[in-house]
């Protein structure tokens, strides 16, 4: 359970998406690394909150039981420590691996693929920040999976936004995780004219009383809390909290809203504007609690509501990151812990509306990369076609032949329409004569002999 196999349609599909996400990594120029799947207990364990328990230990084979990777962001951390790097733009694509619930909706998988982007190194805000927003904004507008927004809030806020509540320290991952919720309810939808709503009335009530449970902030707490977390977060609700007289006490409330204010213009000419406001309308929002520090950002895509698919496919959030630079310090003996920021691109969230919109579209996709098929109208000619593709592999050419002894040419040019074969190379015994090969286009059927 939690797995999966590809048949060659989803593998080439796959194949296609994460070759265009690793372009626009590459594009940004980043540099791929690698890490093993597999980690000491020490390096994962306490990294990732309440979700540690997901965390696939292996059994002790005579040495450290290692545990396989949860992520790709704690591997990171402890490679830049271990070797002392101070900075390097890096990307990573790999599979990871959770103990998760695959019967429990949404559906979860134990195993699959994560597509990270890293910037470290000393830098001042916001331009790497706003990269991994750019990054975000290019991929999903490039695989035209419809509207999207990338909501961004702060690490920093909501513990000093808890405390002025009243809720105890010892409750604050269960509370803020709670809160993290409001929108995860229902898949936003956007409106003809581009806004972003969701149904009406807000669950909050039920997130209320989530909270409320055992063990619980107080019910006062809570009504706090719901005057913190509107509905809809407008534009201005960081000014709103900059001038909130219960906050000024709590610097680093106030260094994040004013880091969740980058200057206009980087956003303006990155082309972004629109679709990372500030705040973002977040609620919640309290992702990576025990390792990020800062800004922190998610992309979800927005359900049309005009759109009715025969089988719709509920998909939220497709990205996230934000900075983690006080994992390094954990392995760093020195504690030294350079700035970065990254963000985490969710293949397995893309893939079933890019399937979709493919099915849709009834485009064919091909599972080969084959150039020519090297075919033989005649009987007697295997020497001829085995000499022929050699010749054609050496000079590099993808080339294919059927495994038969004497093929009949109609099933040879069947086969090129039937998988996408753009060419056939023909040779019969009037081109073994004259010394040359018939080429064929599969879909016009002009033919020149060379």
């Amino acid at each position: 359970q939690g797995t999966r196999d590809h048949p060659p349609p989803q593998a080439a599909l796959r194949d296609r998406l994460l070759s265009a996400v690793v372009s626009c990594f590459k594009r940004h120029g980043a540099a791929a690394i690698d890490t093993p799947p597999l980690e000491l207990r020490e390096t994962l364990m306490g990294k990732y909150g309440e979700d540690t328990k997901l965390i696939y230990e292996l059994q002790d084979q005579g040495g450290e039981p290692p545990p396989l990777r949860y992520d790709l962001t704690v591997p990171f951390a402890r490679y830049l420590a271990m070797n002392k790097v101070t900075k390097m733009k890096r990307y990573h694509v790999a599979k990871v691996y959770r103990r998760d619930n695959p019967a429990t909706p949404p559906r979860r998988y134990r195993e699959f693929y994560q597509c990270d982007f890293d910037i470290a190194g000393q830098f001042d805000p916001p331009p790497p920040d706003a990269e991994c927003l750019k990054i975000v904004h290019e991929i999903l507008s490039d695989l035209q999976l419809g509207d999207f927004l990338i909501k961004v809030n702060d690490r920093r806020i909501p513990p000093r936004v808890f405390a002025v509540c009243g809720v105890p320290e010892s409750k604050f991952i269960s509370a803020c995780s709670t809160v993290d919720k409001l929108d995860k309810w229902a898949p936003p939808t956007s409106c003809s004219n581009g806004c972003s709503s969701r149904p009406s009335p807000p669950p909050w009530e039920e997130v209320r009383s989530e909270m409320v449970g055992e063990p619980p902030p107080s019910p006062e707490a809570a009504d706090r809390i719901g005057e913190y977390a509107p509905p809809h977060a407008p534009p201005e609700l960081i000014e709103r909290l900059l001038q909130d007289p219960k906050l000024p006490p709590h610097k680093l409330a106030k260094e994040g809203l004013g880091d969740m204010k980058p200057p206009p213009e980087y956003l303006t000419l990155f082309g972004i504007t629109g679709k990372a406001p500030p705040c973002g309308g977040r609620r919640g929002l309290a992702r990576g609690l025990d390792y990020y520090t800062g800004v922190i950002f998610e992309a979800v895509l927005l359900q049309q509501e005009n759109e009715h698919p025969p089988q719709p496919v509920s998909v939220g959030s497709v990205a996230g990151g934000g900075p983690p630079p006080g994992l390094v310090g954990m392995f760093d003996p020195k504690g030294r812990t350079p700035p970065c920021v990254g963000v985490s691109i969710g293949i397995e969230r893309i893939f079933p509306p890019l399937e979709q919109r493919l099915e849709a579209s009834g485009e064919k996709l091909r599972t080969t990369e084959t150039q020519v098929l090297v075919a033989t109208p005649q009987k007697h000619l295997l020497a001829a076609r085995l000499k022929l593709i050699s010749e054609l592999w050496d000079a590099g050419i993808k080339a294919e032949m059927l495994y038969k002894k004497d093929p009949k040419l109609l099933k040879q040019l069947q086969y090129c329409e039937d998988t996408g074969i753009p060419l056939a190379a023909i040779v019969g015994e009037q081109e073994l004569a004259d010394g040359v090969v018939k080429l064929r286009d599969v879909a016009t059927r002009e033919e020149v002999r060379m």
